[in-house]
């Protein structure tokens, strides 16, 4: 049985035209190269090229078998790569971790969408006020929200949101920052404070401190809010449908908070797993 190794031995030495660049190109030394044709000659039973000291020239029989060489090594270089297609076709289970806010507004519908195209690989979306620990409770990927705390996994930021101070319409009309301090607020258990920019520019650090109420879930405080039990900092993509029926108002509207960031989270992994990357990707999209 002839070695696919020694017909790429061959095609490098045409290609490259001498035994020494075909040696270069292929890491090997010059002697590897000369005795891989020589056995490949000996195995055909025929001359593949004449050589000496100062040229190299291929017969007819090696222009024959050269041809033939090259579509082989391409046949094989394919079987190899649907080969690996195959192997790593999104199958198996994908476990993701989330917020449940953060998954009903965003996340669900985007993996519904994502499983439509790829229907073999299996979803497993786990939700929690608390973030999860990926290595021990064995999850794929975490969507974070918020600042990236250190961390040994690896992160990619997927994109930002806005966060607005909002509340019930009867604390409507509270424009500065004075105004809103004596207002009972409602605070994140996991939210310590924001960088804030006044309407001349000015920086600001907005710290909920003496909280009426702390919870971990930024629907309970969306609710709290709307019955009107004080001022909440809650994501757009959250209070947009309360802010445009009238639910909730917004306050300091010419305030802006500083972007939040939202982030795909994996373990650090030599390999990243075709299922994880197509997710990060698609979700990036």
């Amino acid at each position: 049985m002839v070695s696919l190794d020694r017909f790429d031995t061959f095609k490098a030495v045409v290609e490259a035209g001498s035994l020494t660049a075909a040696a270069d190109l292929l890491g090997q030394t010059r002697a590897v190269v000369s005795f891989n044709l020589k056995r490949l000659e000996a195995e055909l039973g025929v001359t593949l090229l004449t050589r000496n000291t100062r040229q190299l020239a291929v017969t007819d029989a090696g222009e024959r078998f050269y041809l033939r060489c090259t579509r082989m090594l391409e046949e094989a270089r394919l079987a190899v790569e649907e080969a690996r297609s195959e192997h790593a076709q999104l199958k198996g289970t994908l476990r993701i971790t989330t917020t449940v806010e953060y998954a009903l507004a965003v996340v669900a519908p985007a993996v519904e969408a994502f499983r439509r195209l790829h229907p073999d690989l299996d979803i497993h979306l786990s939700t929690s006020s608390t973030h999860a620990d990926l290595i021990s409770e064995r999850f794929d990927v975490a969507i974070r929200l918020g600042r990236l705390l250190d961390s040994n996994h690896r992160a990619v930021q997927l994109s930002t949101f806005e966060v607005f101070v909002v509340a019930a319409p009867e604390f409507a009309g509270v424009d500065t920052l004075e105004a809103l301090e004596p207002l009972p607020k409602l605070a994140h258990g996991r939210l310590t404070e924001l960088s804030l920019t006044d309407p001349e520019g000015g920086q600001h650090q907005y710290r909920p401190g003496n909280a009426s109420l702390v919870a971990d879930s930024a629907a309970v405080l969306q609710a709290f809010a709307v019955r009107g039990h004080g001022v909440a900092v809650l994501p757009q993509w959250l209070v947009q449908d309360d802010l445009s029926s009238g639910r909730l108002v917004r306050l300091l509207p010419d305030h802006r908070f500083a972007p939040q960031g939202v982030y795909a989270m994996y373990p650090d992994t030599r390999h990243l797993p075709l299922k994880v990357r197509a997710f990060i990707d698609f979700m990036k999209g």
